[in-house]
């Protein structure tokens, strides 16, 4: 669980760090709805970039920033409907845009859930002791984001394979950055950095976005509610909201399905994978070039017994699609194709992993033969920023993307997507998934046996996660008075 226990010492340090710094720290209810943030605020924020190292952009952590790098308030959550003639399919797919995220990805939310609780505990202390951050990619850059701005020295761990933008941005804001071998697969390589870190008698906090439930609650009370939004804003009286499709990387996305369940209890949960390393569907493992998700494991924090659906995704169709998506030829042939001039004009802010939801979500909408009438909400994690770099490479290995390549990856992985490797999951396929975290999280990772069964059998055990929010804010506003700005 996420332990609040208080530490007054130690808090006394966070308290004069915050305010040597002017920090102020916003709640889960602001994040949720920034019309809480104060109006002095939001009028500091008019002088202050979207990137920019400054303790004030903790108040942009959530779905309603304006779409613009400097300055901007904030507005409706940021969405894009895809149009069938990009799906092959009637029903509406919406997109969530993690873009217009300090960092350009959502993870610096989740990266938030998991600092703040411990600094407005005094569980850490920001004078001494640095944050390590283990990641395949989004997380670690929001971790070391949320570290500067809070007054911390942070480490950034992450597979030496992750595009080549993700390692220079982080250059400049982490305190160290530790290059594990391999890539998005290589998970367990990771926590074995971790474990030598622990024994390495450094003042350390090891932040593991995938046993953290710091992810989750942040994505259960902040991405749902804004999924909900969304769809209270599109949906017509006629129109059923089917559910919610993500791929899996430490699975704290996939909490916001939990809280879309409760409002719409009708809704199915679709986790996706890479085919390359099946590990939900086939109990599998492998290498994968969809970057950010991170596999063969389940994550602790994955509520697998909520999951509706396991799908497979080739990743040759996400790195196809980036060149569609991206390169002339393949803007080109989508206008060609009727797709509009603003669907057009918004695709790069689809990342690698976006793309995956975005298939993901197609290939459900396909399986349960989904009409015009039927609505599935996804991520785009982040945009194309961190992948120019993936693009020279394609182009350097197979040459210029060219109008017959365009023509190839449209029909086979757009209108060509079908209901391969879609598995709609019974009581024990999802209880063989759910037992798979025995081998990572008991064996490996010390977590119990007592735990790992709590999960599965005690109905108050993810509830009991959910409702943390109210404690938490209070903890955050005590602080906050604490510190006195």
């Amino acid at each position: 669980m996420i332990d609040l226990t208080m530490n007054e010492a130690t808090l006394e340090s966070a308290v004069t760090v915050a305010r040597d710094k002017a920090i102020r720290i916003p709640t889960f209810k602001q994040m949720r709805d920034p019309s809480l943030i104060p109006d002095s605020i939001k009028q500091e924020l008019a002088g202050v970039g979207l990137w920019d190292l400054d303790p004030r952009n903790l108040f942009r952590i959530n779905w309603h920033n304006e779409p613009t790098a400097m300055g901007g308030g904030y507005g409706g959550v940021n969405y894009l409907e895809l149009p069938k003639e990009l799906t092959g399919t009637d029903a509406r797919i919406l997109v969530l845009e993690g873009k217009w995220f300090p960092t350009g990805a959502h993870k610096v939310g989740a990266a938030f859930g998991c600092l703040a609780p411990r600094l407005v505990t005094g569980q850490f202390d920001p004078a001494r002791t640095k944050a390590v951050w283990p990641s395949t990619g989004n997380y670690c850059r929001g971790g070391a984001y949320d570290s500067n701005l809070l007054g911390c020295e942070s480490i950034a761990i992450l597979p030496e394979g992750m595009s080549r933008e993700r390692f220079e941005w982080l250059e400049s804001v982490a305190g160290e950055i530790i290059k594990t071998p391999g890539s998005e697969s290589n998970v367990k390589e990771i926590f074995d950095k971790c474990n030598e870190l622990r024994a390495s008698g450094q003042d350390l906090m090891i932040f593991n976005q995938f046993d953290e439930f710091g992810n989750y609650l942040w994505h259960y009370a902040v991405t749902g509610p804004a999924m909900a939004e969304v769809l209270e804003s599109v949906m017509g009286p006629k129109d059923v909201f089917r559910g919610v499709t993500l791929t899996t990387g430490s699975a704290g996305t996939i909490a916001s399905g939990d809280y879309l369940k409760q409002v719409y209890p009708t809704a199915k949960i679709a986790a996706g994978e890479a085919v390359q390393c099946p590990t939900m569907l086939y109990n599998g493992f492998g290498e994968h070039r969809i970057e950010g998700i991170g596999d063969k494991h389940i994550p602790w924090v994955h509520n697998v017994r909520n999951t509706d659906l396991a799908i497979g995704l080739d990743d040759e169709a996400t790195m196809s699609i980036i060149r569609l998506f991206n390169e002339p030829a393949g803007v080109a042939h989508l206008a060609e194709q009727g797709v509009s001039s603003d669907v057009i004009e918004k695709l790069p802010l689809l990342g690698i992993s976006g793309v995956g939801n975005m298939l993901s979500a197609i290939k459900m909408a396909k399986y349960y033969e989904m009409g015009s009438e039927d609505v599935i909400i996804t991520v785009g994690t982040d945009s194309m920023e961190m992948y120019g770099s993936r693009l020279e490479e394609l182009n350097a290995e197979r040459g210029e993307f060219s109008n017959l390549d365009a023509a190839g990856s449209y029909e086979r992985y757009l209108m060509g997507t079908g209901i391969d490797h879609v598995h709609e999951l019974s009581y024990y396929e999802r209880k063989r998934i759910h037992n798979l975290k025995y081998y990572t999280w008991v064996e490996q990772q010390g977590k119990t046996f007592d735990e790992i069964q709590a999960q599965w059998y005690d109905p108050e055990y993810w509830t009991n996660i959910q409702s943390m929010v109210e404690p938490i804010d209070t903890l955050i506003d005590a602080f906050n008075a604490k510190v006195a700005l």
